[in-house]
C-alpha cells in the first residue's frame, strides 16, 4: 500500500496532535475520527486539510466496522484502551496506540494472542526509547564500559497542572480546580480513577529503563501514598506511588511517579545506573547536564556530558515532531512495518513487558504490598502462540 488509510481514536490533545503530524509523515492518510464527544469531533476535523474526505464517527464500534480504514491510531486515555486495542485487532485493523497499553492483564495477554492470531501489526506508540541519550546509554552498557548493571532507577514526577482532572463532557472544555467553583458543570475525569503507577512508569520510564538494559521485570512490590491526594483534596488520587523490581538479569531498579504536586519542569523524569565499573545518571534541573563516572579512569568526581533527547542522526523529517523530536519515529516505525513488514524495535512482546510490571505493582498496593510476579508474554512449551495461558498462570 502506498499510503496507510487511518483513523483516530480519541481526540483529545494527544489525538490532535497525531492528526496534525501525521499530515507531515509521508505514507499515511487520516479517512476516519472518533469521539463520544461531539465538540471535539469538529475541532479535530478543523485540523485536516481534506476534512470532507474524512468520515465521523460517535460510536466505536461502527468506527471499527468503517471499511475505509487499514489502521487505528488510538488516542484515548481510559482504562479499557487495552480492551479497544484488541478490539481493533479483532477487526481486522493494525493497532498504533498511545501509552500505556493497558491497565489490566487481561487486555494485555489479550492483545499478545490477538497479534499471534492475525499477524496484524500492533506497536505501542512509546517515544523516550528513541531519545537520543538513550541509545548512548545503551552503548555504553552494551560495551561493557559500567560493568554490570546492579541497580537502576526512574521517575516521572510530573506537574501539569490539575486541568486534566475536570471537565465540561458536552463542550470537551477542561478546567483546573481552582476554576471548579466557576464551573459546575466540570465532572471529574477518568484520570481519578486511573492508577497512577500505570499511567506513570508504565507510560514511559519503564521502556527506557529496560531497552538500556535490555532486560525484563521478573517480579514487583508496589507502595502508595493514601488517596485522595494532599496537594489537592479535591482529586482523588495518590501523591505518590513507588515500585520496588527485580529483572531476570538480577538487576534491582526502583521506579516512582506521581502528577499532583508542583514540580519544576526541568526534572520531572530522572534517571540512574550504577554498575560494577561506573555509573551514569540524567540532569536534575534545566542548568545542568547529564553525568558519568567511570571507576578505572581515575575519575574523582562526576563528569558531565551534553546527551540530549534530539537524536544527532535525525532526519529533517523527525525536529518538530515532538517530544525532543522523536513522536517522529513511532509513527515512521509503525508505517514501516505495515507496508513493508519490518520488525518494530518495540514489539508486541516488549509492549507488553513495559506495562506489565506496572500492573503488577498496582495489584502488590491493592494487596498490602505483596511481592507479584511478572509472565514472559513469549509463546512457549506452556503457551502456544495465539492461546491464552492456563488461568492459574495468567496473572502471575
Amino acid at each position: 500500500m502506498d499510503e496507510i488509510r487511518m483513523g483516530i481514536a480519541g481526540l483529545g490533545h494527544r489525538g490532535l496532535h497525531w492528526i496534525r503530524l501525521l499530515q507531515k509523515v509521508p505514507g499515511y492518510r487520516i479517512t476516519a475520527v472518533y469521539d463520544w464527544i461531539e465538540p471535539l469531533q469538529e475541532r479535530a476535523l478543523g485540523e485536516i486539510v481534506y476534512r470532507d474526505d474524512v468520515k465521523v464517527f460517535g460510536h466505536y464500534q461502527d468506527f471499527l466496522a468503517f471499511d475505509g480504514m487499514d489502521a487505528v491510531g488510538l488516542c484515548v486515555r481510559q482504562k479499557e484502551v487495552g480492551a479497544m486495542a484488541a478490539q481493533a485487532l479483532e477487526a481486522g485493523k493494525h493497532v498504533n496506540s498511545e501509552v500505556p497499553a493497558a491497565y489490566t492483564m487481561a487486555d494485555c495477554w489479550r492483545i499478545v494472542t490477538d497479534v499471534e492470531r492475525t499477524g496484524l501489526v500492533y506497536s505501542l506508540a512509546e517515544q523516550t526509547r528513541f531519545w537520543g541519550f538513550v541509545d548512548g546509554w545503551r552503548k555504553l552498557v552494551d560495551d561493557g564500559m559500567l560493568g554490570r548493571i546492579t541497580y537502576a532507577e526512574g521517575q516521572y514526577v510530573g506537574w501539569y497542572g490539575t486541568r486534566q482532572y475536570f471537565q465540561d463532557f458536552k463542550t470537551g472544555k477542561q478546567y483546573p480546580v481552582e476554576a471548579l467553583p466557576d464551573h459546575p458543570e466540570a465532572e471529574p475525569t477518568v484520570l481519578h480513577t486511573l492508577p497512577t503507577i500505570i499511567g506513570g512508569i508504565g507510560s514511559h520510564d519503564m521502556s527506557l529503563v529496560l531497552k538500556v538494559l535490555d532486560d525484563r521485570v521478573v517480579e514487583v512490590v508496589g507502595m502508595s501514598t493514601k488517596e485522595p491526594s494532599y496537594a489537592w483534596p479535591r482529586i482523588s488520587c495518590s501523591d505518590i506511588q513507588v515500585a520496588l523490581m527485580k529483572t531476570e538479569k538480577d538487576t534491582v531498579v526502583r521506579m516512582l511517579c506521581g502528577f499532583t504536586q508542583p514540580r519544576p519542569h526541568g526534572d520531572h523524569h530522572w534517571w540512574q545506573f550504577i554498575g560494577t565499573k561506573g555509573s551514569m545518571e540524567w540532569r536534575r534541573s534545566l542548568h545542568e547536564k547529564p553525568k558519568v563516572w567511570f571507576a578505572d579512569a581515575q575519575m574523582n568526581d562526576w563528569a558531565e556530558v551534553d546527551w540530549q533527547y534530539q537524536r544527532t542522526d535525525a532526519p529533517s523529517e523527525a525536529r518538530g515532531s515532538g517530544h525532543g523530536d522523536a513522536d517522529y519515529y513511532v509513527h515512521a516505525h509503525f508505517r514501516d512495518a505495515v507496508r513493508e513488514g519490518k520488525p518494530l524495535e518495540l514489539d508486541v512482546y516488549r509492549a507488553m513487558e513495559t506495562i506489565a510490571p506496572a500492573i503488577r505493582a498496582f495489584d502488590s498496593i491493592v494487596e498490602g504490598s505483596k511481592p507479584m510476579g511478572v509472565p514472559d508474554f513469549h509463546p512457549g512449551a506452556d503457551r502456544p502462540a495465539g492461546q491464552m495461558p492456563a488461568e492459574r498462570s495468567r496473572e502471575c
